[in-house]
């Protein structure tokens, strides 16, 4: 049990605290209710570019890292879908060191040409050295245009091409900024060993003051995903040294109660040496090298996807209908109560494992707590232990079916 107290500053920004008098370190996550999913028209890939921006200097603050580092602190910054969240790690008696820096830089931010020009190039040298020099690099950039068409998931974190990071302007920062990174679109999140009975007036001496978004920057609505009704495929060649075949199922988002069913079934059937896919087709005949599946846990939509790579000098295409066959087959038998038993008992250990980190706490607050429910940090464990395994089958039968189906063939290049 994660015990937490939660409030709302009047311009807006979610606070929520997390005391553990036994920790001598404190975390400091502000989350920002933006992505990839709120690139500009013609600039994806500009929400992970901005996360670059954002330790480029504030109003106080030239180098955000170098105070971080002299009060015995580190950070970090993670770009997502749907959110971008900063952290910080330092001893707790700091605790006020990291609220000061992340308030200045939500306050306000330093805007330069010169930082913009820096940052355009490191992110662009990144987009190419992970989506174009790397195997596979851009392979979900073919699968989420194929499993999207009007969703804005239908690019990458990373962006569609480099030449949108590369053509982003200062008015473009500025914008997105205005727009996006202010305290009634984020969460703040303080857990660890700090002071209890202060850590409130720092809150709000730091951060109560900065003005909410200005009423004229409207947040655009995005549009809605129409339903999948028929497979979708593509076959994609590269200079990679074997072919891969992925096939990704579209499914709700993550707050839909079939999630949990599909999370289980992911790793019954892909999930490590004893899940089904291995079992079938990497111990027992040898056609596959790898195989795995998961979960991706996006908010609007989610997908359930497997990735597979057939061993060298296997027929490809015996080897691609043996992958199909085994999905099918799983889906028909449907999982057994013992597996459902042990996946639970794992989710458990992992989850107890898991919470013993303040990082990890603090993280999955301020998820939680990004779509309103923060509750579920305590209370989601158990909508597991509640599955059937009726509702697992269910919902694998509902969800891994031919017309919610996007498959890509990646192919070596002729």
């Amino acid at each position: 049990m994660i015990d937490y107290e939660t409030y709302t500053l009047p311009n807006g920004l979610t606070v929520v605290l997390h005391h553990d008098p036994q920790r001598t370190v404190v975390s400091v996550n502000v989350l920002y209710k933006v992505g990839s999913r709120n690139d500009p028209p013609g600039r994806t890939g500009f929400a992970h570019l901005f996360e670059h921006l954002m330790f480029e200097g504030s109003e106080n603050v030239d180098n955000f890292d170098d105070v971080l580092q002299m009060a015995g602190g580190e950070n970090n910054a993670v770009t997502g879908a749907d959110t971008t969240m900063y952290y910080d790690v330092l001893p707790a008696a700091n605790v006020e060191t990291a609220l000061y820096l992340e308030s200045d830089r939500m306050r306000q931010l330093r805007f330069s040409k010169k930082s913009l020009r820096t940052q355009q190039k490191v992110v662009v040298e990144e987009f190419k050295e992970t989506c174009l020099e790397e195997p596979y690099g851009d392979v979900f950039h073919h699968l989420s245009e194929l499993v999207y068409r009007v969703h804005p998931y239908r690019w990458p974190v990373i962006g569609q091409n480099f030449q949108h990071i590369e053509e982003a302007t200062l008015e473009d920062v500025k914008d997105f900024y205005y727009r996006y990174y202010r305290p009634d679109n984020a969460v703040l999140v303080v857990a660890g060993g700090y002071d209890r009975e202060a850590i409130a007036g720092l809150v709000d001496k730091h951060f109560g003051d900065i003005p909410a978004t200005d009423a004229s920057l409207v947040r655009p609505t995005l549009p809605e995903e129409p339903e999948q009704t028929e497979p979708r495929a593509k076959v994609v060649r590269g200079d990679v040294p074997s072919p891969v075949i992925y096939l990704y199922y579209r499914t709700p988002g993550r707050l839909d109660d079939s999630f949990h069913a599909l999370d289980v079934a992911a790793f019954l059937l892909g999930g490590g040496r004893s899940s089904y896919l291995y079992r079938k087709l990497i111990r027992d005949s040898d056609l596959f090298a790898e195989v795995a599946a998961g979960m991706n846990d996006t908010y609007d939509y989610s997908g359930f996807m497997i990735d597979a790579r057939p061993s060298e000098g296997e027929d490809y295409t015996a080897a691609r209908t043996a992958l199909f066959s085994a999905v099918d087959d799983f889906v028909r038998e449907g999982i057994t109560q013992e597996q459902l038993d042990k996946t639970i008992n794992r989710l458990e250990h992992v989850n107890q494992f898991k919470q013993l980190s303040v990082s990890n706490r603090a993280n999955d607050l301020a998820f939680y707590a990004s779509f309103d429910r923060l509750e579920l940090v305590n209370t989601e464990t158990q909508r597991y232990l509640d599955l059937t395994v009726e509702r697992v089958n269910e919902v694998i039968r509902k969800y891994l079916c031919t017309d919610c189906l996007s498959t890509i063939d990646y192919l070596v290049e002729d």
